[in-house]
């Protein structure tokens, strides 16, 4: 058979053949109708009422292809707690486990994908081999999906199914083809089914609408990848990838005040822009000498600070050159790191300190108590007597210095007795005269293999401490006890608080139990030598975008390094403006 040469010829496939309404309770993933014994017919399908919002994400979830898998070669920068790829590096073993077991399910599960375009009788074979429960047509064109498989190899496909159901193509591959063809750019193509699209389809559901947005931008129709926009506003809001495809578009072909209208409905509607969305402007500021271009870049800036936002290594390039190109005002950038002081290693400014304000550590602690201590959950792991319990002997006690989570800190090291564990320690802070304030449960009090009661004894004349019921969880007590000692007051704990975290009502106090956090949290680097233990130091700066007026400091995420929620960058793009200096007398 001969292999269709684009998709004008395939409006053959729709001739008179009775188009049937799906109903209210029908997936429009659903490609055939059952017929008899196992029969299937392949069906045109017309919309004539909005598709419900389950159906829509389904086919949604269905259109979208799968992420690329990440490299688990990966290298990470630093081992320090709350340093990018730090929890990378630790969880790297159990992840290659994973990810083995993972390949061997998926493999099972694929099929050889033709790599060239078939004809009847091959892709007949195909079939014929194939083992699968699921359709074949469905299972091949979601492999093409993944694979990005040439348009050529696909159009043979489709022709196949074409001939096969009386010149009917279910909706399903039509999408999927249109996918593979957007990716391939091959935008006549795109055209081509847009106005297959159009004209048998009454509206489009999400998924596809979404497609053809991404391939109509760079053509000469790209406004319509705008009425694409509006059509999916009718049912949901659209994504922040849906917003970043028109700006795209509206920057390539140099409508600048409409790229800016959709970037402010997107900020409106509480969507947070895509990285290369920020990048296209930085980009296109290069060519235009505008100051009010230039100060909605800065403002773009300063949403990224007041969002906790990080760029990528690319944005952080764009943002470099978009600097330096600036006429007139001798912008210089470089890229580097911070010392533990706080000091930037290029220019040698002092960046923001981490320690919160008095105001700020009052309203933080305020949030807590109310959000996570009062209002957590905590009763469901303890009572309220012992709360009061609890809080009565901390406020009897004059205010401490470190606060430790006894039994996480006993288990660091996993070949040492517990109690031993906590001794050694408890015994290194107690010698540089640090009040110390031990949480533990009633069970590390009976003696056992792994809680000695000698040395228990010990860990009590050097810190006060306070033994929980064993069903009691301890993280509250920690919160409380180390926010009512003071500002000054660290704790030590393996536990990174994210439960308690997202208790807080709003991401303002958010970021500023994180911030708090990461200068009061102290781990163990090296449990290896009992009498060495080394604790890591706590950041001394804010690592968050920042600015004087005539310096930025951005913090970065490098592109080979993958960076946990928790997580902050450790490189920074320094920007200094050198600045006139008067002439001698």
């Amino acid at each position: 058979m001969t292999y269709l040469l684009g998709f004008r010829n395939i409006q053959k496939l729709w001739r008179s053949t009775p188009c049937f309404e799906l109903g209210l309770a029908t997936s429009p993933v659903s490609l055939f109708l059952g017929v008899t014994r196992n029969q299937h017919r392949w069906l045109c399908v017309k919309t004539t009422f909005p598709l419900n919002s389950k159906a829509i994400n389904l086919l949604v979830a269905k259109t979208r292809t799968l992420k690329e898998e990440n490299d688990s070669s990966r290298q990470v920068s630093s081992d320090h707690y709350f340093a990018a790829g730090a929890a990378k590096k630790r969880a790297h073993l159990n992840n290659n486990l994973q990810q083995r077991d993972h390949a061997v399910s998926r493999k099972r599960g694929t099929i050889e994908v033709p790599t060239t375009p078939l004809n009847s009788e091959e892709w007949d074979q195909l079939k014929e081999d194939f083992k699968g429960k699921i359709s074949f047509e469905d299972k091949v064109i979601s492999q093409m999906v993944r694979n990005r498989s040439s348009v050529d190899v696909a159009k043979s496909l489709l022709a196949w199914v074409a001939a096969k159901n009386n010149g009917i193509v279910g909706y399903n591959l039509l999408v999927k083809y249109l996918y593979l063809c957007v990716y391939h750019k091959e935008t006549s193509e795109v055209i081509d089914v847009y106005e297959i699209m159009k004209a048998k389809y009454k509206c489009l559901e999400t998924g596809a609408n979404s497609i053809l947005i991404r391939g109509l931008i760079h053509s000469d129709r790209w406004r319509e990848a705008l009425l694409r926009l509006e059509e999916i506003k009718k049912v949901t809001i659209p994504s922040k990838k849906n917003y970043n495809d028109c700006i795209q578009g509206a920057l390539f072909h140099q409508d600048v005040n409409l790229a800016w209208s959709l970037y402010q409905e997107l900020i409106d509607h509480n969507l947070i822009p895509l990285l290369d969305t920020l990048k296209a402007f930085f980009d296109f500021g290069k060519h235009i000498n505008d100051d009010h271009y230039s100060n909605k870049l800065l403002d773009i800036l300063l949403y990224l600070r007041n969002n906790q936002m990080f760029p990528g290594e690319s944005l952080a390039h764009s943002i470099k050159t978009w600097f330096e190109s600036i006429p007139g005002r001798q912008w210089k950038g470089q890229f580097t790191t911070v010392q533990k002081s706080g000091q930037c290693s290029g220019c040698g400014r002092v960046l923001e300190s981490i320690h919160l304000s008095p105001e700020e550590y009052e309203f933080l602690k305020e949030k807590i108590m109310r959000h996570v201590i009062d209002g957590g959950d905590q009763y469901k792991k303890t009572t309220p007597q012992e709360l009061k319990r609890f809080e009565k002997f901390v406020n009897s006690c004059p205010p401490f210095d470190i606060v430790i989570d006894g039994l996480n800190v006993a288990k660091m090291v996993f070949k040492n007795r517990e109690s031993q564990t906590l001794l050694d320690v408890v015994s290194q802070l107690a010698q540089q005269n640090l009040r110390l304030l031990v949480l533990g449960r009633k069970h590390m009090l009976t003696p056992s293999s792994q809680w000695k009661k000698d040395e228990m004894k010990q860990v009590q004349e050097q810190a006060d401490c306070f033994f929980a019921d064993n069903i009691s969880k301890d993280d509250p007590f920690l919160l409380y006890a180390t926010l009512n000692s003071g500002n000054h007051c660290k704790f030590i704990t393996k536990d990174l608080m994210r439960d308690h975290k997202a208790c807080l009502p709003d991401a303002h106090t958010r970021h500023l139990f994180f911030k708090w956090q990461q200068g009061h949290q102290l781990t163990i680097m090296n449990c290896l030598q009992r009498s060495k233990l080394a604790f890591q130091h706590t950041f001394s700066y804010d690592t968050v975008v920042q600015t004087t007026g005539d310096s930025w400091h951005i913090p970065y995420d490098e592109d080979q390094v993958q960076r946990s929620s928790y997580e902050v960058p450790t490189k920074w793009l320094c920007l200094q403006r050198k600045t006139k200096t008067s002439a001698p007398c």
